[in-house]
């Protein structure tokens, strides 16, 4: 179990009973020690059952989850980059907060309607017509058949 809250900003903090951590052996380069020290981490974190955040929040952080997140909508995110515990799980925990600060950004402004001007839609229309003239001289030679 994860002791200390995850601050992420000044209205977001996730408390420590809501993250679930677990160490399990590293893949790759290490020698020894990655074939005794559990030095990756695991952390997992339930989204949709989370009082700490927001129902838009937790919505934009579902889909920015893709693949890490399970069925029940519990959040994995596995940190082996390190060759130590503390540091990996400082990863992971940074990872979880880019996350929420990812999701929790606010909406992009609705775009506005705009008309195009008179002459870009003549300047449109006269090319349009252009085009029509060129495939026009393309078909055969000599109107009666």
């Amino acid at each position: 179990m994860a002791s200390d809250a995850l601050y992420i900003d000044d209205r977001i903090t996730i408390a420590g009973w809501e993250l679930t951590e677990q160490f399990v052996l590293a893949g790759g380069p290490g020698g020894q020690n990655v074939n005794k020290v559990s030095t990756a981490v695991q952390l997992f974190f339930n989204i949709p059952n989370s009082p700490s955040l927001n129902d838009r929040v937790k919505a934009n952080a579902i889909k920015l989850a893709g693949r890490r997140l399970s069925k029940d909508g519990v959040l994995m995110i596995e940190a082996s980059r390190f060759r130590s515990q503390d540091r990996n799980r400082e990863d992971a925990r940074d990872r979880l907060k880019e996350l929420i600060l990812e999701a929790a950004k606010p909406p992009p402004p609705p775009r506005k309607k705009t008309k195009p001007t008179k002459g870009s839609v003549e300047r449109r229309l006269k090319e349009k017509s252009g085009r029509s003239e060129v495939k026009k001289m393309r078909g055969r030679p000599g109107g009666s058949e």
